[in-house]
């Protein structure tokens, strides 16, 4: 590992690092104020999530110093062993992962939680990157060869099952092949096509004709369409969702006020739902101010990827611009009900230490491929 020259730390992109902290600042006090007075009627420590949410981001912190020490360039030669070893992973978690809820998506290591489809988000944008950087790897039928190298990781992702985290990794390839140049028309019929898949899998399911999909995964799939249709089933979640968003007005109701959020109306309120919990609680401004963060990271990111060195950067930053996109778009689309619940959780703010873990590793590629540039930023 070499030093980083001094001339590359004027580079460091201090804005990008601000919107990061402010973000996950605000995830320990939402977490606290979504998980406080249930722990408290459990007799635990109202700071148990808090505190598990600071470890993981330390370890996280360790790692975004580890990315941005080494060269993203080095990066290319490992990305065969890089790619087998994440497919590998995948595979033993269908096989030895921890069950909960249904799914099968985590190993147990001294007390955490490892959610292995969370690490292969940062693998496969590296995956993606080193083939798309070469000239002519999209032309023609190739540019079926991006999807192809998603299609493995994705369907083992899928029988865990995790359809929110499967859904991110069409989100991220899709940009970083249209940014690599991909032909829109052919971008087109390829997402004509996966749509009829989907679709399909979910009519087949839906008819008993072949069971492609959980019963819960069908019924969160078809709820966000008419939640009050299963009120107090299905629609549940997304309902009381609405309410805590839509009560929390233009101002909110104040830090450890939110209704539904303390009297335990709202389920999972420190995971899927602490867009809700914020929104409640700080009003129609709160809610702004930190979809603004995120559009300021977002566009930090898109700045970084225009000005990168080479196109390896480039697209680097894409694939990160493209998870922390799909992220927020798919969360707080479910929290208003225009989004079918997936799970999926909201960077930063959503209490898990391996989604902490991979957005850190994000914005660790992120500053990496800044500090490398040739040009500056403004």
């Amino acid at each position: 590992m070499k030093e980083i020259p001094r001339r590359y730390w004027r580079n460091l992109d201090i804005p990008l690092i601000l919107a990061v902290f402010g973000l996950f600042l605000l995830g320990l006090f939402a977490i606290y104020s979504a998980s406080a007075s249930r722990l408290l009627n459990l007799n635990s420590n109202p700071f148990h999530y808090v505190k598990r949410q600071a470890i993981a981001a330390c370890v996280g912190l360790v790692g975004l110093i580890t990315v941005i020490s080494i060269d993203y360039r080095v990066w290319r030669r490992w990305t065969k062993v890089g790619y087998l070893f994440t497919v590998l992973l995948l595979g033993a978690t269908l096989v030895a992962g921890k069950i909960s809820q249904g799914s099968q998506r985590w190993f147990s290591l001294g007390g955490f939680n490892l959610q292995p489809s969370e690490i292969a988000k940062i693998v496969i944008i590296v995956v993606l990157a080193h083939y798309l950087e070469k000239p002519g790897s999209i032309q023609g039928k190739k540019i079926i060869i991006p999807f192809l190298l998603i299609a493995v990781p994705m369907a083992l992702i899928i029988l865990q099952p995790d359809l929110g985290t499967s859904i991110v990794f069409v989100g991220i390839v899709f940009a970083m092949t249209y940014t690599a140049g991909g032909n829109v028309r052919h971008l087109g019929i390829i997402a004509l096509v996966g749509s009829a898949v989907a679709l399909a899998a979910i009519l087949l399911s839906y008819y008993g004709v072949v069971v492609l999909l959980e019963d819960y995964q069908l019924r969160r799939l078809l709820v966000f369409l008419d939640p009050y249709s299963d009120p107090t089933g299905s629609g549940w979640n997304v309902i009381q969702s609405m309410i805590a968003i839509g009560s929390g007005g233009f101002l909110g109701k104040g830090y450890l006020n939110g209704t539904q959020s303390q009297l335990l109306f709202l389920p999972a309120n420190h995971t899927d739902f602490i867009f809700s919990v914020a929104a409640e609680e700080f009003g129609f401004v709160g809610a702004s101010a930190i979809l603004l963060t995120y559009a300021f990271l977002i566009w930090r990111g898109i700045k970084i990827a225009m000005l990168a060195k080479d196109r390896f950067g480039s697209l680097l930053a894409v694939g990160c611009v493209g998870y922390f996109s799909c992220h927020l778009i798919i969360n707080v689309g479910m929290t208003v009900g225009i989004m079918p619940v997936t799970g999926l959780p909201l960077p930063f703010l959503t209490y898990g230490g391996s989604t902490l873990l991979t957005s850190l590793l994000a914005v660790g590629i992120l500053l990496n491929v800044g500090l490398r540039r040739q040009k500056i930023m403004f």
